[in-house]
């Protein structure tokens, strides 16, 4: 793959948040605890923020990454309106942050599966291009598969729209970006995913 690529998602994504009400942005995500302007916070701390910075929350935050990634999006999330987080994303498109250990693969698969946080819970039928989800898989390895602790036990995952599977079972079947939300721990809203183990990685239907 080349950077070009993420350079696209980062843009593709930065059109979509364009098009955004003020009530879209203050809308939950599949980021259990975040709305649409806390995932754009996190998405774009690494443009805003010195690896310096990051590492000082990292030791207040006793090491737990998580805990010090959902302070920094919370804060800077209610410091920000929304089109400050959109003009940071917009000026950042070729910013060359890629994640510890990650490389460019790591760097395209934060983008993809945070903007599929945002647009699968608000309902926006955006399809990541195929092959950068393939890319996104062919990163994964079992520790960082581990790393979201979602049970997959007793279940093969089969893209529909890709040739890739994972695991072995009760099939569940789906778009390959749905797959990947289902991999990273999060719990999709109803009609995503076909198969008799579906409703383990899908969300209860909201009423009202």
């Amino acid at each position: 793959m080349t950077f070009e690529e993420v350079i696209a998602e980062r843009g593709e994504l930065a059109d979509l948040l364009a098009g955004l009400t003020p009530g879209q942005w203050d809308a939950p995500t599949l980021c259990e605890g975040w709305r649409v302007r806390e995932v754009v916070a996190h998405t774009t701390m690494p443009f805003r923020r010195s690896a310096g910075r990051v590492l000082v929350e990292l030791v207040k935050a006793g090491g737990n990454f998580n805990r010090a990634a959902d302070r920094l999006a919370r804060r800077d999330a209610a410091r920000m309106s929304g089109a400050e987080l959109l003009a940071v994303l917009r000026a950042n498109l070729d910013h060359p942050w890629r994640p510890p250990g990650g490389g460019v693969a790591g760097a395209l698969s934060h983008d993809v599966i945070h903007g599929l946080d945002i647009t699968v819970a608000l309902g926006l039928d955006r399809v990541v291009p195929p092959d950068r989800i393939a890319t996104v898989f062919a990163a994964m390895s079992p520790r960082s598969i581990a790393f979201f602790g979602t049970d997959l036990t007793g279940v093969e995952l089969r893209a529909t729209d890709l040739d890739w599977s994972l695991g072995a079972g009760s099939p569940v079947t789906g778009r390959a970006q749905d797959l990947l939300l289902v991999v990273c721990g999060r719990r999709l809203p109803p009609g995503h995913l076909e198969g008799d183990a579906a409703g383990r990685f899908t969300a209860e239907r909201r009423v009202g």
